[in-house]
C-alpha cells in the first residue's frame, strides 16, 4: 500500500473572504518547485514559505493546500509508474477539492500530461500541469505567472459551479493546452509549449479568455480512475538510410506489443520489400503499430500515396493527427486494458480524450 503523503495548507482567501474554490497543488517536482537557498544552491522550495517567494498568492480567493513527493522527480526519470501515483493522489483527493495542479519538471510534461489524460477518464474537475524554465529565486523567473495563472485556471467556474475547464491541461507562458495536445518546442525561451493542431483553450492576457467551444464537456459519468499501464512499447522513427538491421532490431524486442511508427509527411514511408516484410512480421508476431507523423502540423492520412497504402495491407493503423507524446502514451494505456487485438485497435484509432481531430 502507497504510504499517505503529508497535505500542507500555504494559502487561505485574503483578508478573510470566503474562498471561491480549494485546490490542491501535487509537487513532483522540476525548475518550478526550486528556490536557491542561503548558501546561493538551488533546492527544492519548502512550500510552507511559498508565501514569501509569491506574494501574489495573497490575493487569490481561494483555499490552496500542497502535496510534496517526499523524493522530487527530474522530469528526465519520470516512469508510468509515477503517472500511477500521480493519478491515485487525485483520485484519493478528488472528493476534497475543486481542482488540481500538478508541478511537473518540462522535459517530460506533455507525456505525463497526455497520460494522466488517459488515467483519468470522466474527469470532472481541472487538472491542470505547469512548470517554469527558470527557478522561483530568480529575477527573470516564470514561476510565479505559470504557478498563480494556472492556480486561476483551476479554480475559474461557469455561474452555475461547474468547473471550466473539466479536463487535464498543460498552461505555460500564456497557453492552456490539452494535455493529449501539448508538445515542447522549445528549451530558451518562456514559450515552451505548442498545440499545433488544436487552438489554446485558454489564453492569458490582462484577463483569462476561454475558448469554451474547445473545451472538453462535463462527464456524464463518475470518475473512473484507471490502474495499469503496458510499457511494453517503442518508437520508430524513420530516416533516410535505414536499414533493415535496425528496424529488426526494434521490431523484434522480445515481449514487445506496441510501436509508434515516426513517418514522413502525411504518412509515408519505405516501400522496400524488406521494410514491408519486417512490418508485416511484427504485426502477425500481435505487435500493434500506430503511423505518426513526424511533422508537427497536418495529419496522416494513410492510402493517399502509394508509399503509405502498402501499410495498410501490413496492418499498420492510422494515428490521424495525434502527437508522438499522446500516441506513445495511449499505446501505454490501450494495451494496459487488456482487451482484444479487434478492439486495441478500435480504441487506438479513436478519439478517447480529444488527443485527435475527428472529420
Amino acid at each position: 500500500m502507497r504510504a499517505v503523503l503529508p497535505v500542507i495548507s500555504i494559502h487561505t482567501a485574503a483578508n478573510g473572504d470566503p474562498a471561491n474554490a480549494s485546490i490542491l497543488v501535487i509537487y513532483t517536482g522540476g525548475t518550478v518547485g526550486m528556490a536557491y537557498n542561503k548558501h546561493g544552491v538551488l533546492a527544492p522550495m519548502r512550500f510552507s514559505e511559498v508565501n514569501k517567494l509569491m506574494p501574489e498568492l495573497r490575493h487569490l480567493r481561494m483555499r490552496v493546500s500542497v502535496l510534496s513527493l517526499p523524493d522530487p522527480i527530474d522530469s528526465s526519470n519520470v516512469t508510468p509508474t509515477n503517472w500511477l501515483m500521480m493519478a491515485a493522489i487525485i483520485q484519493e483527493n478528488y472528493d476534497q477539492y475543486d481542482g488540481f495542479v500538478v508541478l511537473h519538471g518540462t522535459d517530460t510534461m506533455a507525456y505525463s500530461a497526455s497520460a494522466l489524460g488517459y488515467l483519468l477518464e470522466n474527469l470532472a474537475k481541472p487538472v491542470v500541469f505547469t512548470g517554469a524554465q527558470v527557478p522561483v529565486g530568480r529575477i527573470r523567473t516564470d514561476a510565479r505567472r505559470n504557478f498563480i495563472t494556472a492556480l486561476d485556471i483551476a479554480a475559474a467556474r461557469h455561474p452555475d459551479g461547474t468547473a471550466r475547464v473539466p479536463e487535464v491541461s498543460l498552461f505555460f507562458n500564456t497557453l492552456l493546452l490539452r494535455g493529449t495536445r501539448a508538445k515542447k518546442v522549445e528549451s530558451q525561451h518562456f514559450a515552451a509549449f505548442k498545440s499545433e493542431n488544436l487552438p489554446p483553450l485558454v489564453r492569458a492576457g490582462i484577463k483569462l479568455e476561454f475558448t469554451d467551444s474547445l473545451i472538453r464537456p462535463l462527464p456524464t459519468e463518475p470518475l473512473q480512475v484507471h490502474t495499469h499501464l503496458d510499457d511494453h512499447v517503442t518508437i520508430l522513427k524513420l530516416f533516410p538510410g535505414i536499414t533493415e538491421a535496425v528496424v529488426n532490431s526494434i521490431l523484434g524486442v522480445k515481449g514487445l506489443r506496441g510501436c509508434i511508427l515516426e513517418t514522413y509527411g502525411s504518412g509515408n514511408a519505405p516501400t522496400q520489400p524488406w521494410f514491408l516484410r519486417c512490418l508485416e512480421v511484427a504485426h502477425n508476431r500481435g505487435v500493434h503499430i500506430l503511423n505518426v507523423s513526424q511533422c508537427e502540423e497536418g495529419r496522416v492520412e494513410q492510402g493517399r500515396y502509394e508509399t503509405s497504402a502498402s501499410l495498410l495491407a501490413r496492418g499498420v493503423l492510422g494515428g490521424d493527427d495525434i502527437t508522438t507524446e499522446a500516441a506513445i502514451t495511449k499505446l501505454m494505456f490501450v494495451l494496459g486494458l487488456g482487451r482484444s487485438a479487434a478492439e486495441t485497435a478500435r480504441l487506438l484509432t479513436s478519439d478517447l480524450r480529444g488527443e485527435i481531430s475527428v472529420l
